[in-house]
């Protein structure tokens, strides 16, 4: 392959996506490409779809249109989840010349001897049953933090996802692989590694998806924190049902773990939890929160919820609404219910009309500022570690402190990639804890 090619990439969707990006990307780079940004011109531009909510779907078709507005000859792929679940639908997409699913992207450098432009995408998607084996991923010089990946698929049969669908049965990395990508990440100079996979409390589960476990998370969890050389560790999203007590108390005492926890929840409701098929009830969920705060009370605690779920009536959405208010947690991420294809939730009773569901999850947005205020309020007067990232925004510099408290501080481009120990002192107006190095 010519030396001077070169390759953008665009990516939807969650940090595993971000990973998997990354690494396909590495995998350009080998191969004699230059990596570019995706608003410049490029020979080929690799779009990571993600399928989780309808607005996923259709924004890949203006992120191919501003590729070709880059080059009109340009050889357009599409990767990822809504590729392995509709690769026809994103084949017919003008423009697309290639549509890869859930194993072959990571071989996609394989696919494109020829980049001559097609009328129609060609596909190559192997049916999910066979997406048995594991690619390890992490990202790493696309921000300051890096993904790493360590599990991908999920044997959970949520009425309302299609991610096992797109993405296999569950099945893990080898510690050893894992550890040693670690060490890639940290010889590197990245101060903080964010731990992500599908299903991350299911680790343990063979490389080709057996059920014989060969670690468990805990266990990767106590190899992680003697890395050398990783100043931070982050777990990414959670089931609370695989949070155990040993975990949290394991993170509490840890050197580079960080008291941030990211658990989904979905409903507050129990009658609602059984619907969707949910491996817990309220109470195990209540139980987890205060058992991290119990530990660690200055922790972070991050929710996912869904709003106008088949059944969902106001009642029960009060509920959830309710019980959320009362929980000491930090912040909400809130999901509008989306009818999915070949999901059980799609054929049940008690459809929520969308400008119902669009008005809970303002409600819900709405107590994610409050309880985001009330967790930073919380946290005024605390000496905190500070690690900023690399964009300079309307003249400032962000960061997080290992509580994941957003900080900001006039821009210095010295302060790129650093950690800094701050006393948090002041809310701005955006909501952020604005201090300056001279106060």
């Amino acid at each position: 392959m010519n030396a001077d090619k070169k390759v953008a990439f665009y990516t939807l969707g969650c940090k595993l996506n971000f990973s998997e990006t990354s690494t396909i990307a590495r995998n350009f780079v080998n191969e004699g490409f230059e990596r570019v940004d995706f608003d410049e011109k490029a020979q080929i531009y690799v779009i990571n779809t993600c399928s989780v909510t309808d607005n996923a779907d259709k924004r890949f078709k203006s992120i191919v249109k501003n590729a070709l507005k880059q080059n009109e000859d340009a050889f357009i792929i599409g990767v990822g989840c809504y590729a392995q679940l509709k690769p026809e639908e994103l084949a017919n997409v003008n423009g697309v010349d290639l549509v890869l699913g859930a194993t072959e992207k990571f071989n996609v450098t394989s696919y494109i001897n020829d980049l001559t432009k097609n009328d129609i995408g060609k596909v190559h998607s192997c049916e999910i049953e066979e997406a048995d084996s594991y690619v390890g991923a992490y990202s790493i010089g696309d921000r300051t933090r890096a993904f790493l990946k360590v599990q991908d698929g999920c044997d959970y049969k949520c009425t309302y996802c299609t991610i096992p669908l797109a993405r296999g049965i569950s099945r893990s990395d080898t510690l050893e692989n894992v550890l040693k990508n670690a060490k890639e990440i940290s010889e590197k100079g990245i101060k903080e590694i964010v731990l992500t996979g599908v299903n991350i409390g299911d680790y343990g589960k063979g490389e080709f998806g057996n059920k014989k476990h060969e670690h468990t998370f805990l266990e990767l969890v106590k190899e992680l924190d003697k890395v050398e050389g990783i100043k931070r560790l982050r777990i990414s999203s959670i089931e609370p049902n695989l949070l155990k007590d040993e975990t949290i108390d394991f993170v509490a005492k840890s050197k580079t773990f960080v008291p941030h926890f990211h658990i989904p929840l979905q409903s507050g409701n129990d009658e609602l939890l059984k619907k969707m098929k949910r491996r817990y009830l309220t109470q195990t969920y209540t139980n987890r929160t205060q058992k991290i705060k119990e530990v660690m009370p200055n922790a972070c605690i991050g929710v996912d919820v869904i709003v106008g779920f088949p059944g969902e009536t106001d009642e029960l959405f009060l509920e959830t609404y309710n019980y959320l208010n009362e929980m000491d947690i930090s912040y909400l991420h809130v999901f509008t219910y989306s009818e999915r294809p070949n999901t059980e939730a799609v054929g049940m009773d008690g459809i929520v009309p969308k400008n119902v569901r669009a008005k809970r999850s303002k409600m819900l947005r709405g107590l994610s500022v409050k309880k985001r205020r009330a967790f930073y309020e919380s946290q005024l007067g605390n000496t905190l570690t500070a690690l900023f990232e690399c964009e300079n925004k309307e003249g400032y510099i962000h960061g997080f402190t290992q509580n994941y408290v957003k900080v900001k501080t006039p821009w210095n481009p010295e302060l790129v990639n650093t950690l800094h120990t701050i006393t948090l002192t002041k809310i701005d107006e955006d909501g952020l804890v604005r201090f300056d190095f001279d106060d």
